[in-house]
């Protein structure tokens, strides 16, 4: 993300470009550029001058988003996942404050960076 963000000012970016400028497998490089796609944060276009590039400026995206795609949820517990059933323990559960705060403090924190911000 951070190198289409710096290099994909002027069109689309070959995977083998950033492989190269990154020190990355192409191969597991494109594992993460299809999450990435998937998860609606990049365009691909196949062909000549193909490549991939931002779908938003790099203002626009936020690491909590970006980590999320690649990572899946930072809920430290189960029950603070998004769509999270009810617990039934929730009630009485000593450490559900705890967690709900960390939770909140890495959410804030992460959501409180963009892309632009590792570019500068």
């Amino acid at each position: 993300m951070i190198d289409l963000a710096q290099n994909g000012e002027n069109g689309n970016v070959a995977l083998k470009d950033i492989a190269a400028r990154q020190q990355i497998s192409k191969k597991y490089l494109e594992i993460i550029v299809r999450d990435l796609v998937k998860g609606g944060m990049l365009e691909g276009i196949s062909g000549k001058g193909g490549g991939y590039r931002l779908c938003r400026k790099p203002e626009d995206y936020t690491i909590f988003e970006i980590i999320e795609i690649m990572e899946g949820t930072l809920a430290p517990v189960a029950c603070l996942e998004d769509n999270a059933r009810a617990c039934p323990l929730a009630p009485g559960c000593h450490t559900l404050p705890l967690w709900k705060e960390y939770y909140q403090l890495t959410h804030d924190f992460f959501s409180g960076k963009r892309l632009s911000d590792l570019i500068k």
